[in-house]
């Protein structure tokens, strides 16, 4: 065992695509163990900091791939609250936080998002990869019987009345996406939102055409709470079947999702003051998709929020891994 862990090359290979905070706290959770992670992270969010330095810099978003690259971090915690520092006087840099603006810099003195990403890699001394899904600034675009709808925050306000999303226009992704698809021995779907998070993915060909080729199973981590005006209802199954109409001739293999009790007074106030409910497990609907159900109680109540406990969720992961 101690030469396994000390032997970088022979780890298991595990990408993971997603963005935002469902996929920060897995990966935070997966860098305790001994496995090979490749960080995927969709860079069309237009919101906030990242949504400003788009439009003035005419670069990719760079938000939640900070957020992804602080969470797979390995240096001292002063360091990491320093890049994670939000400006809040008024002025210029009123709501940016240091890791965009280092991040908007590094694009212009490394040439692209990706060596920004490399360079950041090594800064924070990071076991592993964290890639863009590409390194071109891109919108997503949700397509309505009555209109379209640009940008991630307008598709997240409207997707009841969106019957599919494309980017507004054809792009290259990151090359290394693919080599390290086809090496991996497990492909995760992470939590966080299903239509702007994960779903921006499955809709680029070159990474449909990578997951209908590579030999690692899929697998998906199961969202803790329905997303208001996205998911509203939605149960484990429910998540799995919009997956498995994007993935082409794949479906999703593995699903890890939570059995444990939310605490009722948490739950009350997610479902009358956020609109969001717990996300039901319906056992016999996933398999009846063909996925094998790994469940556990990985839910962890972090200042009155409902997240995932990352420990344990790495944990269903590695032990899955090496059973």
């Amino acid at each position: 065992m101690a030469d396994y862990m000390t032997d970088y090359n022979s780890m298991k290979k595990i990408v993971i695509f997603g963005g935002g905070t469902g996929i920060s706290c897995i990966v935070s959770g997966l860098k305790l163990f001994p496995v090979d992670v490749t960080a995927v992270i969709a860079v069309s969010d237009d919101g906030s900091s990242t949504g400003v330095l788009k439009e003035e810099l005419d670069i990719p978003a760079v938000g939640d791939l900070g957020k992804v690259l602080l969470a797979m971090a390995n240096v001292d915690e002063d360091f990491v609250r320093l890049l994670r520092y939000r400006f809040s006087q008024d002025g210029s840099l009123h709501n940016h936080p240091v890791r965009n603006v280092l991040l908007a810099a590094l694009i212009d003195l490394k040439g692209d998002l990706t060596e920004a990403t490399k360079y950041m890699c090594r800064l924070l001394k990071i076991k592993g990869t964290v890639l863009p899904l590409t390194t071109e600034k891109v919108e997503l675009v949700g397509h309505g019987g009555e209109q379209d709808y640009f940008g991630e925050s307008a598709v997240s306000e409207n997707v009841k009345d969106i019957d599919y999303l494309t980017y507004d226009r054809p792009f290259k992704i990151t090359a290394e996406i693919v080599e390290k698809v086809q090496e991996a021995d497990l492909i995760i779907l992470s939590p966080g939102s299903l239509y702007t998070s994960i779903i921006p993915h499955l809709i680029v060909p070159a990474v449909r055409e990578a997951l209908a080729r590579t030999k690692a199973p899929i697998m998906y981590i199961s969202n803790l709470v329905t997303q208001p005006g996205e998911t509203d209802g939605y149960s484990v199954s429910d998540h799995v079947r919009v997956l498995n109409r994007l993935l082409g001739p794949r479906r999703v293999d593995l699903v890890i999702a939570n059995d444990g009790a939310v605490d009722m007074s948490v739950s009350d106030v997610y479902r009358t003051k956020e609109n969001k409910s717990v996300v039901a497990l319906d056992r016999d609907k996933i398999e009846a998709l063909g996925s094998q159900l790994i469940t556990d109680d990985i839910t962890w109540i972090d200042h009155g929020s409902i997240r995932h406990d990352a420990l344990k969720t790495a944990y269903l992961v590695f032990s899955w891994l090496m059973g």
